[in-house]
């Protein structure tokens, strides 16, 4: 059973910076597809970045160039490197996990219904 563990929201003027982390039990994670993904209050959930397992990295466009999303292979730890936030970022961010389908990312990686595996959520809120 693969759980998934955020950390690292808070509180943050804009123009700061956050690192969010995702701690990984139960597979070895650098062998399949992870994501970061948020949703802010009335809105659907949206992907933000993924990375597969040979480093394969996806952003949304809304993100690209201000996020970045990385892995410490040993530590089992997803991180997601954000720079520049603004107030439109503040969201729960959720990490989530693919192991059923391989080591890459499907055609859709930014697609939440391509995840099975979820984490708790960590809030992010970004003020003006």
């Amino acid at each position: 059973q693969v759980q998934l563990v955020e950390s690292g929201g808070a509180s943050v003027q804009a123009g700061g910076s956050l690192t969010l982390s995702c701690g990984v039990y139960g597979y070895s994670y650098s062998r399949y597809c992870v994501a970061w993904f948020r949703q802010a209050p009335g809105k659907e959930r949206e992907g933000v970045a993924t990375i597969d397992s040979d480093g394969t990295t996806t952003y949304a466009g809304s993100v690209k160039g201000r996020f970045t999303i990385s892995q410490d292979n040993p530590k089992n730890t997803l991180y997601l490197q954000m720079n520049g936030l603004k107030p439109e970022d503040t969201a729960m961010y959720y990490c989530a996990a693919d192991p059923a389908r391989g080591p890459y990312c499907s055609s859709e990686p930014l697609n939440p219904n391509m995840y099975n595996y979820w984490g708790q959520g960590t809030q992010v809120t970004v003020s003006s």
